[in-house]
């Protein structure tokens, strides 16, 4: 009977992971690495880069845009941005805006001081205590798309969460756009794969608000990698035109692994990568002026030895303080950090790189955090039992992100006076008033006494983990769908995987 009880109250906490807390808002200080002439240094160095070396644009519809907006492009489909013309381009581009959600109690804001945490994105396997290391499936799909939905810290969908291996690669988006509306409510990212998709996902939006409101509000945040170094493909940019055409956001994001990719240094780095977002961006607003865009990096080191990505090394920090403080020179949002790792099980490496990673994401004022929890072996796995986990280590990032609080009631004098030499706080009115909120408890970490925990199984936090993903998708309930929009869009993606199958 008492393990039963102990049982249904551990699910009862995790059930209380349900409350919605509002999108928080980081009132940390400012960290700038560098002063006012650096950041020049930077700018000026990365025009360079632009004006001299050029980027590669390897579409012929996005080459006449350029051409035809005062750009150079070689016969090579290098572009050659003069400095005054690119800087016209990336100032129209707005400092904040608005994704919408299904539900609009979850709409969220990009930009400012405000932050958006979104899930891991791309793995094409799934890792979990029963199974081990597997191919991504549909279903795994969706039920990171549950934990997200159920996750107070995680406020937004995400798009590409894992890869659904199972489903045929030319109409698998379709079954994720319909996974996001169904298991979920928050706002999610569109397709990135082709121009058709990417059209496929405004399509799919316009039937949820309507086509003019979402040229008033972005409806989609998609992710356009740069292949670094210095170049868009034809796949990128026909999802990057087509997004831009319906004024849908775009993450302008190099990936890059430094020493590989780019320069080994975090400046070198900084400056490669600083001309790549910045010829994207111009590109969107050369389309359409104002036009949501966010500002984005994803930096890695390289082992000289293996070749393979070092995540959550102090490189990477660096390098995430310096994008993010050229970011807000621009006045653009910015995106990067996360929970990554390069270990491939939930362990004491994957927790260490991921939580220096997320403290820096936090420091830096990161405004959109994609891979915030799931992320495992360099991107390549997903495991829900590190998903639960780093929602821990989001949540403590902000509960930091509220700063210092110097109200009456956090001077807490009343206390002070009350207890006398060598007494104790514990029964005051000041610690009954606050005793719920003053102190971020994780549901997931184990602050008993050895004896206590070795009688309740000795379990650790992978295990805990485990539990409550279980849990937690066992008691899941799905949002509100109106049925004559799900029957919409159960037709619109019916027809287009008929069509696809018939090209």
């Amino acid at each position: 009977m008492g393990r039963r009880r102990e049982r249904l109250r551990n699910e009862r906490q995790d059930m209380s992971l349900l409350e919605r807390i509002a999108q928080p808002v980081n009132k940390l200080p400012l960290m700038n690495l560098l002063d006012e002439e650096a950041v020049q240094l930077i700018h000026e160095r990365s025009m360079e880069v632009l004006t001299q070396i050029g980027i590669a644009f390897y579409d012929d519809e996005a080459v006449s845009i350029l051409k035809a907006n005062g750009v150079r492009v070689d016969e090579d489909s290098i572009a050659y941005f003069d400095e005054d013309t690119l800087m016209h381009f990336v100032k129209m581009a707005p400092s904040r805006f608005t994704q919408l959600a299904r539900n609009s109690a979850n709409n969220v804001e990009v930009g400012g001081d405000y932050a958006v945490f979104a899930p891991v994105y791309g793995p094409p396997f799934v890792w979990d205590m029963e199974r081990g290391r597997q191919a991504a499936k549909l279903n795994d799909f969706n039920n990171f798309v549950k934990l997200a939905y159920i996750n107070p810290y995680i406020n937004h969908s995400g798009g590409t969460v894992v890869e659904p291996m199972d489903e045929p690669v030319p109409t698998r988006h379709l079954d994720m756009l319909y996974s996001h509306i169904k298991y979920s409510d928050k706002p999610f990212m569109g397709s990135v794969t082709s121009a058709q998709n990417a059209a496929d996902s405004v399509a799919i939006v316009e039937m949820i608000f309507g086509a003019e409101a979402i040229r008033q509000h972005t409806a989609l945040i998609s992710l356009i990698n740069i292949s670094s170094p210095r170049r868009l493909d034809d796949r990128m940019l026909g999802a990057l035109t087509v997004y831009s055409r319906a004024r849908q956001a775009s993450l302008i994001s190099p990936f890059i692994l430094s020493g590989a990719m780019a320069p080994t240094s975090p400046v070198g780095t900084l400056i490669q990568a600083n001309a790549e977002v910045l010829a994207g961006i111009a590109y969107t607003q050369m389309i359409e002026p104002g036009c949501p865009v966010i500002y984005g990096t994803f930096q890695a080191g390289t082992d000289m030895q293996s070749g393979a990505p070092v995540l959550g090394a102090p490189e990477s920090q660096t390098t995430l303080f310096l994008s993010a403080q050229m970011a807000r020179h621009y006045n653009l949002p910015f995106r990067s950090g996360g929970g990554l790792a390069s270990s491939k099980i939930p362990d004491a490496q994957a927790a260490y790189e991921a939580m220096m990673m997320i403290q820096a994401t936090v420091m830096g004022h990161t405004n959109f955090v994609l891979h915030a929890a799931g992320w495992l072996e360099g991107g390549l796995s997903a495991s829900l039992e590190k998903f639960v986990l780093d929602c821990e280590a989001v949540g403590m990032g902000i509960k930091l992100m509220q700063g210092v609080d110097l109200s009456e009631e956090a001077q807490a004098m009343d206390s002070i006076r009350t207890v006398p030499p060598g007494g104790h706080h514990l029964g005051t009115d000041h610690t009954i008033r606050n005793m719920k909120t003053a102190f971020y408890k994780a549901r997931l970490f184990d602050y008993d006494s050895a004896e206590k925990w070795e009688a309740e199984g000795a379990k650790d936090s992978v295990q805990r983990a485990n539990t409550q993903a279980k849990t937690l998708l066992e008691h899941y309930e799905a949002p509100a769908l109106d049925e004559g929009l799900n029957d919409n869009l159960v037709d619109f993606i019916t027809r287009r995987k008929q069509e696809i199958k018939s090209e």
